[in-house]
């Protein structure tokens, strides 16, 4: 029994010493565990009561668990203040100026791209159209049939097209919607078909996911000169200035006679033999249009003996590309913050 009485004031007084000499919620912790644990001294000290005299266990047990009250309580209030103090020490570093004047989140801003689509159509809807839109997941039919792309013509291999399950795929055009408004609304009509479209094809001026502005315009008496005529005065206003404009024969099943639209490359305006976006032609590509051919007007349900029209499609990214002097299109798309929030500006 004495030697017990003795181990435990030693283990007082030793437990004391180490609480005083503590100053971190980790050895606080520590301390803990070291006495107070399943198997720490003060446990192993219990654990001895069984070894004495059964007259004396009931005093024994009673001075070793009230030092286990003692030694709880302890560590108890030394964690009150050594939280206190550590939250003390956490404000000095992190303190905050309540007399600052409050800070501002920043305003968002358009994807340089949308920013154009948005520009684009409000010239278009200056000239008398409208904006209608459709699915990205699109069936063969609207995609290549009603635009007299049978299953065997050649142009299907020229869109490398990505195929879905069910007989659908990702539209390789919005020419499905001009396709959908005229069976909606019959003619005559004006409309730009804005959205993403997708193609297996990457390279500075090529992504597999792009942006397209197609446009339809279906009337009586509608000529070439009509078309050259309103994506000339495109031009002249979406760059903000006159540019030069050039206008090539070319072929897509559904126009005929089919035209590209070229405009000057704002990037080297053809004085640079190595430049990556016209490749020393002093050209880029930005449009290709023609008149409406007579299977895709039936295809609409309208009659090619009384109506002809024209269509064209513009890719956007390289519209943006030309308009905030870019030298390569997959820049737009790498998630740059720097740039999206208006490097390109």
């Amino acid at each position: 029994m004495a030697d017990l009485v003795e181990e435990t004031k030693r283990l007082r007084e030793e437990f004391y010493f180490k609480l005083n000499a503590t100053s971190s919620s980790e050895d606080l912790r520590d301390l803990q565990i070291f006495y107070l644990g399943r198997k720490g001294a003060l446990t192993g000290l219990l654990k001895t009561v069984g070894s004495l005299p059964p007259q004396e266990r009931p005093e024994a047990g009673r001075a070793v668990n009230a030092l286990r009250e003692e030694l709880e309580e302890a560590i108890k209030s030394r964690r009150d203040e050594i939280l206190s103090l550590e939250e003390e020490e956490l404000e000095e570093k992190q303190w905050v100026d309540v007399t600052l004047p409050g800070r501002g989140r920043p305003w968002g801003r358009f994807h340089p791209v949308i920013q154009v689509m948005h520009d684009v159509i409000e010239i278009f809807l200056g000239m008398g159209f409208s904006v209608a839109l459709g699915p990205e997941v699109e069936d063969d039919f609207h995609n290549f049939e009603a635009l007299n792309i049978p299953p065997h013509h050649p142009a299907r291999d020229m869109q490398d097209t990505f195929y879905v399950d069910g007989g659908l795929l990702l539209r390789t055009h919005t020419s499905p919607v001009q396709v959908r408004s005229m069976l909606r609304y019959g003619a005559p009509l004006r409309v730009v078909c804005p959205g993403r479209v997708y193609r297996r094809d990457s390279d500075p001026t090529h992504s597999p996911m792009f942006h397209q502005l197609e446009g339809l315009l279906v009337d009586e008496g509608v000529s070439v000169a009509d078309l050259k005529g309103c994506l000339e005065q495109f031009a002249k206003l979406v760059f903000g200035r006159p540019v030069k404009t050039r206008f090539r024969a070319s072929y897509f099943p559904f126009t005929e006679p089919s035209m590209e639209t070229d405009v000057e490359c704002i990037v080297c305006s053809g004085k640079d033999p190595s430049c990556r976006v016209c490749k020393g032609t002093g050209w880029l590509e930005i449009a290709g249009e023609g008149m409406v051919h007579p299977n895709v007007l039936r295809a609409g349900n309208i009659d090619p003996e009384r109506y002809n029209g024209f269509a064209w499609g513009i890719g956007l990214d390289r519209i943006a590309m030309l308009k905030y002097g870019l030298n390569d299109l997959r820049v737009l798309f790498t998630g740059d913050l720097a740039f999206l929030q208006g490097g390109w500006l």
